[in-house]
């Protein structure tokens, strides 16, 4: 399996990126692609200690940066080194494609350079969040859509159905509409319109979900329109970062809870764990026509390494295949019913 990567995109390009391609390499039995400037790729490499079995280096010529605009991936910047990953998903020369570049121009690689699933209005970006009992589930869409309409909400329900079912292993996930209560006049139009395509579509819809819920493991999926689950999702990472600042100040407030804390430090690591972004590595592209992954922005090794781990189960499960399939699928059912 051959998987590509930006070599240039995120916060800490290269360095962090060869050595988790390094890993990925060793441990995952893949080809990594990496694109950039070959010379300091080489440079790099050499000064990391990390040996070119495994790891081919394709020439590209500058990086998207948060300051181009989306579309330079496809226009001005087709050479860079997001630009000419995605060429390469998109000629049939890897498998799966990752980066941590810009979030925008991803999406416009990922849906315009690879294309997007037949039938699929719009891409949608699924992080996954812990929950209770050492779960996880999935938002969509995680931000890349802050308008969406009920055809697209139904459309992201089952791909996020299959990518639990296919890369998370998770049978028959249950699926939850995001609403500010479950009762059924609940919510504006958008949820009454995507509740009623949902109840008819192929996934294990459980109806309506309240936010405080979502923690607690009442669903695999969760669906919402962009603006509200990015909304969503930096709340929970404020309120994961506050509980671990407060578990941290009281178990070291004195000798005795310092003592507390030793006696649960396993414990206390697994929660650690669960919380960290860099467990997970990426989040996949629902709707490109072939894998791609965004990895934070931030990501160090074992964060790329992640990344490298989620699409190899992806492309492993024919997880692009599943979605075509549910989404087509869903198109004839409401045709039939158009008839």
């Amino acid at each position: 399996m051959k998987i590509v990567i930006d070599g240039f995109g995120g916060d800490n390009a290269p360095d962090e990126i060869l050595k988790g391609s390094a890993m990925a390499v060793k441990e995952l039995g893949i080809e990594v692609l990496i694109t950039g400037d070959v010379e300091v790729l080489k440079s790099r490499m050499q000064s990391l200690g990390i040996a070119e079995n495994g790891i081919t280096l394709v020439p590209a010529e500058g990086v998207v940066t948060t300051e181009d605009s989306p579309l330079a991936v496809v226009k001005q910047k087709n050479k860079s080194s997001m630009g000419v990953a995605f060429n390469m998903l998109a000629e049939g020369k890897a498998d799966a494609a990752i980066s941590a570049g810009s979030t925008a121009a991803i999406v416009v690689g990922g849906t315009t350079i690879a294309k997007r699933i037949k039938g699929v209005k719009k891409a949608a970006l699924v992080p996954l969040m812990p929950s209770a009992g050492g779960k996880r589930y999935c938002v969509l869409d995680g931000g890349a859509n802050l308008y969406c309409t009920a055809e697209m909400l139904a459309q992201f329900a089952i791909m996020g159905s299959c990518f639990m079912e296919t890369t998370m292993g998770i049978k028959n996930p249950r699926v939850g509409l995001l609403n500010i209560g479950t009762e059924d006049e609940k919510g504006r139009d958008l949820e009454h319109e995507t509740k009623a395509l949902l109840e008819k579509a192929p996934i294990n819809f459980v109806g309506y979900v309240e936010a405080r819920e979502v923690p607690l493991g009442a669903v695999d999926v969760l669906v919402t329109d962009g603006f509200t689950g990015n909304v969503f999702l930096k709340t929970c990472e404020g309120m994961g970062a506050l509980m671990k600042d407060a578990l941290k100040s009281m178990f070291f407030a004195n000798l005795k809870t310092k003592i507390g804390a030793l006696c649960v430090k396993k414990q206390l690591d697994e929660f650690s764990k669960q919380m960290d972004y860099k467990e997970i590595g990426g989040s996949p592209l629902l709707g490109a026509a072939k894998p791609v992954f965004k990895a934070h922005g931030a990501s160090d090794a074992k964060a790329f390494f992640g990344a490298f781990r989620q699409a190899k189960l992806f492309v492993e499960n024919n997880a692009v295949e599943m979605m075509t399939k549910a989404v087509a699928k869903l198109k004839t059912e409401e045709a039939a019913e158009n008839a």
